[in-house]
């Protein structure tokens, strides 16, 4: 599935003020709308918003080409460079992807959703998981942020990734508080304590992920995992359940392969 392109994809942000005039020669400053773009910057809001659907519709070229025509427009706007960075992570293009997010949050480094999605790239793609704690926690600090349950869970799973099971276990808990029904918080949890040989607590968030969520929507990941822990707390009948599922769903997957070698502990 292709990252969330978040607030990337909502619009163009205006920067800078407009001057309306004011009695005895003053001025007030009012912050920007859109009435107050430029043709330029419409030209590049509409460009912008193409290629994040041609990225979407995973037609790569093509959302590039309108990215390209987006920075002609308006060579300062850091979502363009943010939307490329997530083309081209896409397309493997890892050392592109990189210098475009640096060179988006050069443009705004108070940008939230671009710290997050260069933690994201940093612990999935860039292999520095210890440098993409950095931007998950910069996105945080911001109080502006409309959705800090994502950087929450990405800083989860990064440090689940690195072995941090109790850092991991504190985000997914904080992510909770804004949604407890959250599929991937109670899977992350579920994890951090399985690995902790916490049976019983992960057996607890196993429960609840499949109670809010359908065993078919599940990862095979998340299903392995879900397995093992049930296996570990003696219910067969779930356990078949989900095994079943695997099978299934999954047939040349990994977790699967896992399953049929018996490598419940691996």
């Amino acid at each position: 599935m292709k990252p969330v392109v978040a607030a990337l994809v909502a619009a163009l942000v205006l920067a800078g003020c407009a001057n309306n005039g004011g009695g005895s020669g003053g001025s007030t400053r009012e912050l920007k709308t859109s009435s107050d773009q430029t043709a330029q910057e419409k030209r590049a809001s509409i460009r912008l918003q193409l290629a994040v659907g041609y990225y979407q519709d995973g037609k790569y070229e093509v959302a590039l080409d309108e990215i390209k025509q987006a920075i002609a427009a308006s060579p300062d706007l850091a979502d363009a460079y943010g939307v490329r960075a997530l083309i081209y992570t896409a397309m493997n293009e890892t050392t592109l992807a990189d210098e475009n997010y640096q060179r988006a949050l050069r443009l705004a480094p108070n940008n939230p959703d671009l710290a997050n999605n260069y933690g994201s790239f940093l612990c999935a793609s860039g292999g520095k998981p210890a440098q993409a704690m950095t931007y998950f926690e910069r996105a945080l600090k911001n109080r502006t942020y409309a959705t800090p349950v994502s950087a929450l869970v990405n800083a989860g799973n990064c440090s689940l990734k690195t072995k941090q099971f109790t850092v991991a276990e504190q985000y997914f808990l904080q992510a909770l508080r804004y949604d407890p029904d959250l599929a991937q918080s109670n899977a992350g949890l579920a994890r951090a304590y399985y690995e902790r040989h916490d049976y019983q607590r992960a057996g607890f968030y196993i429960n609840r992920l499949t109670s809010t969520s359908k065993l078919e929507s599940l990862s095979a990941e998340t299903l392995w995992l879900a397995i093992r822990v049930v296996r570990k707390l003696a219910d067969r009948t779930l356990e078949a359940s989900m095994t079943g599922q695997l099978q299934r769903r999954f047939p040349g997957s990994p977790e699967n392969m896992a399953l049929q070698r018996g490598a419940f502990d691996e």
